[in-house]
């Protein structure tokens, strides 16, 4: 157990009421202690409301359709994380945290979950599934990337990926968690090798900007820097779409020339 480092709960300056949904869904493998979970310390009340927390055996899980440690997903897990999947197959419980909100002003529902799921790690906890990034990481792993003093960057709460785009023969970077955020993901296609780089850091700015509350509308037009022409937004997806399990922003870079 390490010293616990309390989480914040950033303002979204740019956010307005919506309709819009967080969605929130976390695996902890472990063997707990009987015992309440020390979220308080971590600066949580525990979960928010709209949040829940079911154990299983995790023998009984494994038999689950959407047991997220077998398949292409537990594939994926093993090879990339093999220490916290070791680790995670072989514990005795599963502590399922999953549930949705309402758009809310603050993220003050991120602190509490993630007080719960630290809490959870001082009890017993071995690893966690974050299942809206698609990440495998064990305790410790966890602890660094997340108990950060004054908060972890907005930028490790969600997935940024690079996939060889079909439709144009260049690539394709877009990113995956912003569920989290009540906030649709981005799609970025049509991007020049030489030019990915440019295009993750565009994706990090559309992160923290929706992150902090943002809205952008279908037809918006965005100004990138170094860029004759802007992209327009096109609004797409839902929860069903299988690449994002969500709505999406879509942006084609600009041909050269």
């Amino acid at each position: 157990m390490t010293q616990p480092i309390p989480f914040p709960a950033w303002e979204r300056p740019y956010w307005q009421p919506s309709e819009e949904e967080i969605v929130l869904h976390f695996y902890v493998f472990g063997n707990f202690k009987p015992t309440r979970v020390p979220s308080a310390p971590y600066g949580s009340d525990g979960l928010p409301e709209g949040m829940e927390a079911t154990s299983y055996h995790n023998s009984v899980l494994k038999d689950w359709e959407g047991y997220p440690l077998k398949g292409a997903l537990g594939d994926m897990f093993k090879d990339d994380a093999p220490e916290a999947y070791a680790k995670a197959i072989a514990a005795s419980q599963v502590m399922v945290i999953r549930g949705q909100l309402k758009d809310t002003p603050d993220t003050g529902y991120l602190r509490d979950t993630f007080g719960v799921l630290a809490g959870l790690l001082d009890i017993g906890g071995e690893a966690i599934v974050d299942a809206q990034i698609l990440s495998l990481l064990g305790a410790d792993d966890w602890r660094h990337r997340y108990l950060v003093r004054d908060g972890a960057p907005l930028r490790s709460h969600v997935l940024i990926m690079c996939d060889d785009d079909e439709q144009s023969g260049k690539q394709w970077v877009h990113t995956r968690g912003m569920r989290k955020f009540g906030r649709p993901d981005v799609s970025v296609r049509n991007v020049p090798t030489d030019k990915i780089n440019h295009a993750g850091v565009l994706c990090e700015n559309l992160i923290q900007m929706q992150a902090l509350g943002a809205h952008f509308e279908d037809g918006q037009a965005l100004e990138v820097e170094g860029m004759a022409h802007p992209l327009v937004a096109e609004l797409g997806g839902h929860r069903g779409d299988p690449d994002f399990n969500n709505s999406y922003i879509a942006y084609v870079w600009p041909d050269e020339g």
